[in-house]
C-alpha cells in the first residue's frame, strides 16, 4: 500500500530528460531505523532505492554515505560504527548480483569515524577497510553547529574542524588514501578552507553546497546568506582539493518550503530555484570538480527522484557533452576512486 508520501509524489510526475546520460549519484542513504521515545521508524533500504530510481533516468552506480544505520550492538564504542560499513557491504554485493537492476549500488561507501580519537583513529579505519576493500573509500564527520538550530545526531561541537585532536586524526586520512566527506553550515565555511589549505593532500568533498540555511533566524534573509555564502565559496574554490556536491536543497532546513505545498514542485519550478547557487558553484570549481547529489531520502520530502534529476539537466542543458559527462559521472567517479566495472 502507497503511503501519504508517495501518494503526494505522484502528484507531479515527469518523463526523463536525456535518459541515455549515464549517472553516478555520489550521495544516497540506506538505514532501517526502529521507534524510538525521539523519533518514528524508518526504513530505506535496496528495494526502496532501487524502486526510487527507477523512474528512467540511466542511473550506473551510486555512493553509499554515512547516516549511522546499522552499528554493532557490541564492542568498544569508537568500533561499533564499522557495523554500518558491514550493513552496506552486504547490500552492495546483493547489487552485484544483478538480481536488483543494472544499477551498482554502494559502488563506494563512506562511513564514519570519530577523527578526536587522534591517530588511535587509524584502528577504525583499517576495520572498515577489512570489512569493505574493494569499496570503502572515505569517512564522513558531520561538523554542523548553529546554535539556534538543533539537529539530533547531527549536532557537533561549535569549531570542531580547527580542533588540534581533529585534526589529528584527519592526518591519518591520507595514509589511507581516504577521503573527507564535509557537512556543515554556510557560515562554517571558512572552518573547512582552513582545513582544505591545511592538508592539501586530502580529498575533500564538500556535501550540499554548504548548507545555506533558510529556517529560524535565516527565515527571510535568504538575499543575506547567499551573498556571505557566495563569497565563501569563491574563498573555498582556492582549495583544489576539495569538490563541491550539487544538491540537497530539498531538506527543509534550506528554507524553500517545498514539502509543505499542495503538490510537489515541478524540474521547471526545482530548476529556477537551484540554479544560482549551482551555477556560482560550477564557475568557481568547474566542472571538474563539481557532481549533482540525489541526497536520498532526505530530500525525497519534497520531490522525486526522477524529478530531481530532470531538474539537474534543466540547470546544465546548454552546456557541452563533455561539461555533463563531468558534472553527471566523471567527477564522482574520480572523487570517489570508482573501478570501471
Amino acid at each position: 500500500m502507497a503511503t501519504n508520501q508517495e501518494i503526494w509524489l505522484q502528484l507531479t510526475s515527469e518523463e526523463p530528460l536525456e535518459p541515455d546520460l549515464p549517472i553516478c549519484d555520489p550521495h544516497h542513504h540506506l538505514w532501517d531505523r526502529p521507534e524510538s521515545p525521539d523519533s518514528p521508524g524508518s526504513r530505506y533500504l535496496l528495494d526502496d532505492l532501487v524502486q526510487d530510481i527507477g523512474g528512467g533516468h540511466n542511473i550506473i552506480k551510486t555512493v553509499f554515505i554515512d547516516c549511522r544505520a546499522m552499528y554493532r550492538a557490541d564492542g568498544p564504542p569508537e568500533m561499533k560504527i564499522v557495523g554500518e560499513t558491514e550493513f552496506v557491504q552486504g547490500i552492495a554485493a546483493q547489487s552485484a548480483s544483478g538480481q536488483y537492476g543494472p544499477t551498482r549500488v554502494a559502488a563506494g561507501i563512506v562511513s564514519h569515524a570519530d577523527l578526536r580519537l587522534g591517530t588511535k583513529v587509524s584502528e577504525v579505519l583499517e576495520a572498515h577497510l577489512t570489512a569493505s576493500p574493494n569499496r570503502f573509500r572515505g569517512i564522513r564527520h558531520s561538523s554542523v553547529w548553529d546554535e539556534n538550530i538543533q539537529r539530533n545526531y547531527m549536532n557537533s561541537p561549535r569549531g570542531l574542524l580547527l580542533d588540534a585532536k581533529f585534526r589529528e586524526g584527519f592526518e591519518c586520512l591520507q595514509k589511507y588514501s581516504l577521503s573527507f566527506d564535509a557537512w556543515l553550515y554556510f557560515h562554517q565555511l571558512p572552518e573547512l578552507t582552513d582545513l582544505a589549505q591545511s592538508f592539501p593532500e586530502t580529498t575533500i568533498i564538500l556535501d550540499h553546497i554548504g548548507g545555506p540555511l533558510g529556517v529560524g533566524p535565516y527565515a527571510g534573509q535568504r538575499s543575506e546568506v547567499f551573498r556571505q555564502w557566495r563569497k565563501d565559496i569563491a574563498k573555498l574554490s582556492t582549495c583544489n582539493n576539495v569538490y563541491i556536491k550539487l544538491g540537497g536543497m530539498g531538506m527543509p532546513i534550506i528554507g524553500f518550503g517545498w514539502s509543505e505545498l499542495e503538490a510537489p514542485p515541478d524540474s521547471l519550478e526545482l530548476a529556477e530555484a537551484m540554479s544560482p547557487y549551482f551555477n556560482w558553484c560550477i564557475e568557481k570549481f568547474g566542472v571538474d570538480r563539481c557532481m549533482f547529489e540525489s541526497n536520498f531520502p532526505v530530500d525525497k520530502v519534497s520531490c522525486s527522484y526522477t524529478v530531481m534529476w530532470n531538474a539537474f539537466k534543466r540547470i546544465v542543458q546548454d552546456f557541452s557533452s563533455s561539461e555533463k559527462a563531468a558534472l553527471f559521472y566523471d567527477t564522482a567517479q574520480k572523487a570517489y576512486r570508482l573501478k570501471d566495472n
